[in-house]
C-alpha cells in the first residue's frame, strides 16, 4: 500500500512539473484542436476510433499536430491492449517480443494488440519486415507515427497494409485556442500582439507554440504583476526572434517586392528583402515556399536546376534551421535571381487547363490500355508505335482527343535551356510536315 502511495505522490508531482505542452495533452477527441479533416464529427478518422475499428494506420504530419496524442486518445478507448515503442530505441528484440506477448494475450484472453511506434521512419528495412508477418496477419495492429512521406521512408508491404492519415499544421485558429488554453492552465493573460507572434512563430507546430508560452510565462513572472502580464517583449525573448515589425500589408508588399527583385533579375534587391524579412522574424518556410513556386513559375524551363535549388533551400530550413539556413536561403536567392527567365510553364498549364475545362474528349484507341484480357477485342492499342522501336527515340502520332490535337500550349522562349529545346521542337514540327505532305 505504501509503494502505491508513494507511486501516486510521485505521479501527481511530475503531472505538476511536467512541460506545459504535455499538461494540456487533450483527453478527448473533443479537446483536441485541429485536424477537423480527420476528426470531425463523422469523419473517417473519429469514426474509426470511437468504434474501436481501427486498423493498422501511418500518421503522417509535421511536428506537434497531434500524431502522439491521437495515439493515445486510442489507447485510452481501445479494448485492446495498447504497447508504445519508439524507433529510436527499439531493436527486432523488442519487436519480435512484442509479437510473442501479442500471441500470447490474443490464446489466453482473446485480446487483441495495438502497437504505437513513434517515428516509424526511423525503423530500418529489417526492423520494419519483422513487423509485417503479424501486421499482414492482424495479430498486431500498427499506428506509426512519422514526420516523413512514408511512401519514401515506410517499406511497400508495410505501407500498403495501413491506411496513410495526412495531419496537416495547425492552423492561425487552433494555435490561439491552445495559447489561450495555455494561459489559463498557467493563471496568466497575455497582450494580443504578443499571443499573435507566438502563433506565428509557431508555423503550425502545437507544442512549439505552448513551450515558448511557457517560457514567456516564466519571463513574466520575474516581474510583480499579478496574474503574470505577457507582453510582446516576452514572447520576442522566449522565441529569440523580434516580431514581424510591419503590418500585414506590408507583410504582402514586401514579399511581392522579394519576389519581382528575383523576377526582374536583380540578386542585390533580393538580398536586401531576404534581410529585411528575416531581421523583421518573418517565417523562414513561407520565404523558401514562395522561392520554389517562382523558380518553376518565372525560370522554368530556361533552367530546370533553379526548382532543385530552391527546394533545396526549403529542405535546408527545415534540417538545418535559423540562423544557419539564412546562407542557403541567400544562396537560392542569387541563384534564382541570376538564371534566365521563362514564364513558358505558367501559360502552357493555363492555355491547357483552359482546354481540359471544355471537356474531356475520349482517350485515342491507340493510346488506351491494352494489358488486360479482351482489351485487344475493343481495339486497344491498335496502331500504337512504341517511339523506342524508331533510331531518333521519337515517332510523330496523336496524343491528344480529336478536337485538341492541334491546340499548342508550350511555347518554348529563346531563353537559357529553352533555346535548344525550341530548335528541337521547331525540327520535330517540321519532320511531321513533310510526313504529311510527303
Amino acid at each position: 500500500m505504501s509503494d502505491d502511495l508513494f507511486a501516486a505522490a510521485a505521479a501527481e508531482r511530475l503531472a505538476k512539473t511536467a512541460p506545459l505542452a504535455d499538461r494540456l495533452r487533450p483527453r478527448t477527441l473533443d479537446e483536441l484542436v485541429g485536424q477537423e479533416h480527420l476528426l470531425g464529427p463523422g469523419k473517417p478518422l473519429r469514426s474509426l476510433i470511437e468504434s474501436d475499428r481501427l486498423s493498422s494506420a501511418i500518421l503522417w504530419g509535421p511536428p506537434g499536430t497531434g500524431k502522439t496524442t491521437i495515439a493515445r486518445l486510442v489507447a485510452n478507448t481501445t479494448a485492446r491492449a495498447y504497447i508504445q515503442l519508439s524507433a529510436v530505441t527499439a531493436t527486432v528484440k523488442d519487436v519480435r517480443e512484442v509479437i510473442a506477448q501479442a500471441r500470447d494475450r490474443l490464446g489466453q484472453r482473446d485480446q487483441g494488440t495495438i502497437l504505437f511506434l513513434d517515428e516509424v521512419h526511423r525503423f530500418n528495412r529489417a526492423q520494419q519486415d519483422a513487423l509485417l508477418p503479424a501486421v499482414e496477419s492482424g495479430l498486431i495492429t500498427l499506428i506509426g507515427a512519422t514526420t516523413e512521406n512514408p511512401y519514401f521512408e515506410v517499406n511497400p508491404p508495410l505501407r500498403s497494409r495501413s491506411t496513410l492519415f495526412r495531419l496537416e499544421p495547425l492552423d492561425a485558429d487552433a494555435l490561439h485556442e491552445l495559447l489561450a488554453r495555455g494561459l489559463r492552465a498557467e493563471d496568466a493573460v497575455a497582450d494580443a500582439d504578443a499571443l499573435a507572434h507566438l502563433a506565428t512563430q509557431a508555423a503550425g507546430d502545437g507544442r512549439q507554440a505552448l513551450t515558448s508560452l511557457e517560457v514567456a510565462v516564466a519571463l513574466a513572472t520575474a516581474r510583480p504583476d499579478t496574474p503574470p502580464h505577457l507582453t510582446l517583449a516576452d514572447a520576442e525573448s522566449a522565441l529569440g526572434a523580434s516580431a514581424v515589425r510591419y503590418g500585414r500589408d506590408e507583410h504582402y508588399d514586401v514579399i511581392s517586392a522579394f519576389i519581382k527583385s528575383l523576377r526582374g533579375s536583380d540578386p542585390d534587391a533580393g538580398l536586401y528583402w531576404l534581410s529585411r524579412m528575416l531581421e523583421a522574424g518573418e517565417d523562414p518556410r513561407f520565404i523558401a515556399r514562395r522561392m520554389v513556386i517562382l523558380a518553376s513559375e518565372d525560370i522554368g524551363m530556361a533552367d530546370s536546376q533553379a526548382l532543385v535549388v530552391a527546394d533545396a533551400a526549403a529542405r535546408a530550413v527545415e534540417y538545418v534551421g535559423l540562423p544557419e539556413a539564412q546562407l542557403n536561403l541567400a544562396h537560392a536567392v542569387v541563384y534564382l535571381a541570376t538564371a534566365p527567365k521563362s514564364n513558358t510553364v505558367t501559360t502552357a498549364l493555363g492555355r491547357a487547363r483552359a482546354d481540359a475545362g471544355e471537356g474531356s474528349g475520349e482517350v485515342p484507341a491507340h493510346l488506351r490500355d491494352a494489358h488486360y484480357s479482351g482489351a485487344a477485342g475493343l481495339g486497344h492499342g491498335a496502331g500504337y508505335v512504341y517511339p523506342h522501336d524508331d533510331p531518333q527515340g521519337w515517332v510523330s502520332q496523336q496524343y491528344r482527343p480529336d478536337h485538341f490535337e492541334d491546340r499548342r500550349y508550350y511555347h518554348p522562349s529563346e531563353h537559357g535551356a529553352e533555346k535548344e529545346i525550341r530548335q528541337q521542337m521547331m525540327g520535330r514540327r517540321d519532320d511531321e510536315t513533310e510526313s504529311e505532305t510527303g
